[in-house]
């Protein structure tokens, strides 16, 4: 069977970025039985923390997209982040927007593997953990990776955000 367009776009890049996982081996998409809409979902599913979970949440941030890798155990501190990147506003992205600059649906975005490169912010507390694991461009595809991998692969700027 053929994976989702969207699962191998985000493994093409990858694979162009060398991304490692946690162990060291190359990252790959993996799927799970179900859908996972949720990083408590997702924790459950993968036996981890919800603080493991790099939640991709996409921002209209002045009407430019920003993407923020974010710990599934916390929220975004909103108008603190704005105050932080300098933006007048930043909000919620609805799906549409999100489908426009990432090409993928909402509970699905990965952090990479878009139609163009995003401005992207790396939650800093995902650096507790060894291991952290990013959708993979549909809602039941993830991959494991770690905090340094996410920065480097995203070209991300680790930030506090809750």
């Amino acid at each position: 069977m053929q994976p989702h367009p969207n699962v191998r776009a985000v493994q093409d890049a990858l694979a162009g970025a060398d991304a490692r996982d946690g162990s060291g081996a190359p990252a790959a998409v993996r799927l799970l039985p179900e859908a996972v809409h949720t990083a408590e979902a997702a924790a459950d599913a993968l036996g981890v923390q919800v603080g493991q979970i790099a939640n991709s949440l996409i921002f209209d941030a002045d009407d430019a997209p920003l993407l923020v890798l974010t710990s599934g155990a916390h929220r975004v501190d909103v108008a603190g982040l704005a105050a932080s990147v300098g933006v007048s506003r930043l909000r919620r992205a609805t799906p549409e927007f999100v489908r426009t600059h990432t090409g993928q649906p909402i509970g699905g975005v990965a952090p990479l593997g878009h139609p163009r490169p995003l401005r992207t912010l790396v939650d800093t507390a995902l650096a507790a953990y060894h291991e952290v694991w990013a959708a993979g461009g549909v809602p039941r595809a993830v991959f494991p990776s770690t905090y340094t991998e996410l920065l480097r692969i995203t070209a991300g700027t680790p930030t506090e955000v809750a």
